[in-house]
């Protein structure tokens, strides 16, 4: 096969359900909804550029379950029916064409900053590392009825994402959020029944999914957004994520997506550009394929790699050797929205993404610039504007800073 006849492959999920094809956007935090939480227009208007450029998959970034506990100024949050019409038309408009959209739903823990909640819960009151800790406050622990509630709360935000016409919801259990802290004995370091052992530990996890598959029956889609591991001391393990997968499978899971790091290490966020990988892992140009092919020694599920892919024939080649079922794609979709069509057309490309630094070490370390400055060009897209290319360098810092601070303090202005 060529690479456009084998990413043009539609693929079908475990509970009978399509893809149209191997292209799938990675979630990325949009910050486009309003300053009290809401979705709005432009999120609409995003999310059918890509399904217009030949994405078959497009998942939401950090919908929130709980208004009280946001990871950014302007996430969406859905708790209720109350933004149904909105909510509809977002879904509408990603299916155009015949693609899926899927809302992924977080909850943000100790990862919430100071400027937006003074009060961040945990699985444990663990602090960030010291050089965090002036964005970020000491969370405290959780008790077993707040964590009930949480439980809850992701499966009604998925009924109501269910109710508005979305094919079906990723838990985001990556990156350092509240489930992925659950999972990690250096930030869950309780005693009861949700925390010491790994067993415990992902019980988190394992309740989210049941509440959500639950509410929403065996035909609705649900996937998760997992680590494969912290890359941090005394952290989640490569063993610990294998073990949780095939837990999550015997559950009838749908999609894995396969990630890794978290603020505190954000590899995530840190390209085979910037030389932080190993040679071999460049060549085959995503981060985290020797991990998918250790899952898929163990599993059938379908499973979605994301980071690192730049050329249409290290997407193919990834899905040929069977590690990858879908190819799993964030900023080079951002600055080239009808990239996934490009590559069905025939063409060979090679994406435009290019490492973006400032030359100050620690918003480099934790790619804040590479995070940001993509969400600058999504809300270009959203605005029915072409993304640019290539960034500014300390002006475009400047520019979001700016930005970020002044959501921030008109957020915590409304809240208090």
């Amino acid at each position: 096969m060529t690479p456009a006849e084998r990413l043009s492959q539609p693929l079908k999920l475990p509970n009978g359900s399509t893809l149209p094809n191997r292209f799938a956007k990675s979630a990325m935090s949009e910050t486009l909804g309003t300053i009290d939480n809401h979705p709005t227009k432009e999120l609409a208007t995003l999310y059918r550029a890509w399904a217009e450029g030949g994405t078959g998959l497009s998942i939401t970034g950090n919908v929130m379950i709980d208004r009280r506990h946001i990871g950014e100024p302007q996430n969406v949050v859905v708790e209720d029916e109350s933004d149904l019409e909105l909510l509809s038309a977002w879904a509408q408009a990603g299916q155009v064409g015949g693609q899926q959209i899927w809302v992924q739903l977080n909850h943000p823990g100790k990862q919430s900053p100071k400027i937006l909640n003074r009060d961040p819960v945990s699985p444990s009151a663990i602090p960030f590392k010291k050089e965090l800790r002036g964005m970020f406050a000491t969370p405290r622990a959780l008790t077993g009825p707040e964590i009930e509630d949480i439980i809850q709360r992701f499966a009604r935000s998925a009924a109501v994402a269910q109710k508005a016409g979305f094919d079906g919801v990723q838990i985001h259990g990556a990156h350092g959020y509240l489930v992925s802290q659950f999972l990690s004995p250096h930030h869950n370091q309780r005693t009861d029944e949700w925390g010491g052992s790994a067993a415990n530990r992902r019980r988190f996890v394992l309740a989210v999914y049941r509440a959500i598959r639950e509410a929403c029956g065996d035909g609705f889609n649900i996937g998760i957004k997992l680590n494969s591991a912290d890359f941090q001391r005394g952290g989640f393990t490569e063993e610990e994520s294998l073990a949780v997968i095939e837990a999550l499978v015997a559950e009838g899971i749908d999609l894995i997506e396969i990630s890794g790091g978290n603020y505190e290490n954000p590899a995530m966020a840190r390209g085979a550009e910037n030389g932080e990988v190993k040679a071999s892992t460049q060549a085959r140009e995503a981060y985290f394929l020797e991990f998918a092919e250790k899952v898929r020694q163990l599993t059938a599920v379908p499973l979605m790699v994301t980071g690192g892919f730049r050329t249409e024939s290290g997407m193919a080649d990834a899905i040929a050797s069977g590690a990858t079922d879908l190819v799993g794609l964030a900023r080079p979709l951002v600055v080239e929205p009808d990239l996934p069509n490009r590559i069905m057309k025939g063409e060979q490309v090679t994406s435009a993404v290019r490492p973006i630094k400032t030359g100050i070490r620690l918003i480099d370390d934790m790619a804040l610039m590479e995070v940001s400055w993509y969400t600058r060009q999504i809300a270009r897209i959203a605005k029915g504007k072409t993304p640019k290319q290539h960034d500014r360098g300390l002006l475009s810092l400047m520019e979001v800073i700016g930005v970020m601070t002044t959501r921030g303090v008109r957020t915590r202005l409304r809240a208090g």
